[in-house]
């Protein structure tokens, strides 16, 4: 298994004011499963998928990731685990501007300090899988947005990550490249990838295995999905 959180409950206080974001959330993950993570805003999906890329923390309950208690870790604990083992796509690409595809898919390994031949083998190797090896000499901005998700996707996966968290993967794409971006997903996990997204969108939530409906920072349903991108 991948994630077992039990109990989780996150809580932002301000002086005056605490909301309750996550409200007694039970969830596991097993390996090579891909769940969805459906709600309206504010209900509390993007705080969970936080806590469980290790970018935030619980106020309480219990999250093992790798079968390892890492819900009360300190940051660099925390940072630590997250660079060897978890990917993250987000919606708005978060690539570098000043630096080129190859560079971007690149930084991964450099942060955990991997040969420079063994960086030039993989990213070559990833680029190649997400048909991008055309453009790594090209800068983001000289990019549509699907090949930006993609070169996001490939810097997500360089490493080889045990778990790929995903946040809203199509929200700035249109219809067409939405669905090249989602069939990559939909490939990565039949070859074994762990994915756990956060999508608004019904047409995305189809290529899950699982989906998991918030509301009011709690779990109101999940539903098996028959796997037709299979």
């Amino acid at each position: 298994m991948i994630i077992s959180a039990s109990n989780i409950t996150k809580i932002f206080r301000t002086e005056k004011v605490e909301t309750t974001a996550l409200d007694e959330v039970d969830l596991e993950v097993d390996e090579g499963e891909f769940v969805s993570l459906m709600g309206p805003s504010g209900c509390g999906k993007s705080t969970l998928l936080h806590i469980l890329g290790l970018i935030d923390s619980p106020s309480d309950g219990q999250y093992q990731f790798l079968g390892e208690e890492v819900g009360k870790y300190p940051e660099h604990s925390r940072g630590r685990i997250r660079k060897a083992n978890i990917g993250f796509v987000f919606q708005s690409f978060n690539l570098i501007d000043e630096l080129t595809v190859y560079e971007n898919v690149e930084l991964p390994l450099i942060y955990n300090k991997t040969s420079v031949r063994e960086r030039a083998k993989r990213t070559q190797s990833v680029l190649e899988k997400m048909d991008m090896s055309h453009r790594m000499d090209h800068f983001p901005l000289q990019l549509s947005g699907g090949q930006q998700q993609r070169t996001a996707v490939a810097r997500a996966i360089v490493n080889s990550p045990k778990l790929i968290l995903a946040d809203e993967p199509t929200g700035n794409l249109d219809s067409e490249h939405g669905d090249e971006v989602m069939g990559m997903l939909r490939q990565l996990n039949g070859e074994g990838s762990t994915i756990v997204m956060v999508t608004h969108s019904e047409h995305d939530a189809n290529f899950a295995d699982r989906v998991i409906h918030l509301f009011d920072g709690k779990i109101q349903s999940e539903e098996n999905r028959k796997r037709e991108y299979a």
